[in-house]
């Protein structure tokens, strides 16, 4: 991207991620606002996040802050126009070199990785879908509520193979069955298959997720401020020291590994169905090799 382009994309990224603080209730509303792609993320969203986490840490009014999608969509994930251009050099193009992915991993999941040591709350609402980045965000969260319609997993693992996304976060939050599973299929899941095994911390039908979320969202701005804060790092510091410790290293090197694949002949290779087809195509001609003889 040029100079004037990346400019330009982060001026969008402040429309479709937004910001509104409560603090006489202590509560902050941080909302992805892309409807119109069912609320999918570019690296400028990504960054526009942060930036706001960042603004919202800073605020001591603040106590709790919730994720959460417009329309009734919390996201559906990396917005895929802009995926194959994520490790893109402006000027250069060669196949992006190995330094140039891990740089660029290693930025995105410092994201994620500070999620885990944000000093305030974070609830993740999610609505209809949780896909690739939304399920990272929801299992990052402190605390989710989930509906039971929604569909959750991580579908770039059948374009680029399982080894996706936060294995130690996916490993320590879902456990192993439930990581394998999803990884190694790539299949997406109902929110009420997570109930069971009590992975998140809310459950509800689709149409009351906003509402309990905001309930759960006032309870814990009943808490003291600080000992929110101190009892959140208590939390990490056992966490990290059992089984943390390595989520955003692993995260950000299998990352780039995994997204400078070898298609064998009779493998779905996405990116050439989708330069060879187009984007909905290459849905269709994915859920066909996936979805065939599966019953």
């Amino acid at each position: 991207m040029t100079a004037t382009s990346t400019a330009s994309a982060a001026a969008e990224a402040v429309e479709r991620v937004l910001l509104e603080k409560d603090p006489e209730a202590h509560i902050a509303r941080i909302t992805l606002n892309n409807p119109a792609k069912k609320n999918a993320v570019t690296p400028e969203d990504c960054a526009r996040l942060g930036e706001l986490l960042d603004d919202v840490a800073e605020d001591d009014a603040i106590k709790v802050v919730i994720l959460r999608g417009t329309g009734g969509i919390f996201t559906t994930g990396a917005d895929l126009s802009r995926a194959y251009g994520w490790y893109d050099t402006p000027g250069d193009k060669r196949r992006p070199s190995q330094r140039r992915r891990l740089r660029v991993d290693r930025r995105t999941q410092r994201m994620f990785h500070e999620l885990n040591g944000f000093p305030k709350v974070t609830i993740a609402q999610v609505e209809s879908f949780a896909l690739g980045a939304g399920l990272e965000w929801a299992l990052g969260a402190d605390l989710a509520v989930v509906s039971r319609q929604a569909k959750l997993g991580m579908p770039a693992a059948r374009f680029l193979g399982p080894v996706l996304g936060n294995i130690a976060l996916f490993l320590y939050r879902l456990g192993p069955v439930l990581t394998r599973d999803l990884l190694l299929t790539g299949r997406m899941v109902e929110g009420a298959e997570f109930e069971s095994p009590r992975v998140f911390a809310r459950f509800a039908e689709e149409a009351d997720v906003a509402a309990v979320t905001e309930e759960l969202a006032a309870q814990v701005a009943k808490m003291p401020a600080d000992g929110l804060t101190i009892a959140k790092e208590a939390y990490r510091l056992v966490e990290a020291s059992s089984a943390l410790g390595l989520e955003e290293t692993t995260a950000y090197l299998f990352h780039s590994f995994a997204t400078n694949l070898r298609f064998e002949p009779d493998e779905f290779n996405f990116v050439k169905e989708r330069a060879k087809a187009g984007t909905s195509a290459a849905f269709k001609k994915r859920d066909e090799h996936y979805e065939n003889g599966t019953g």
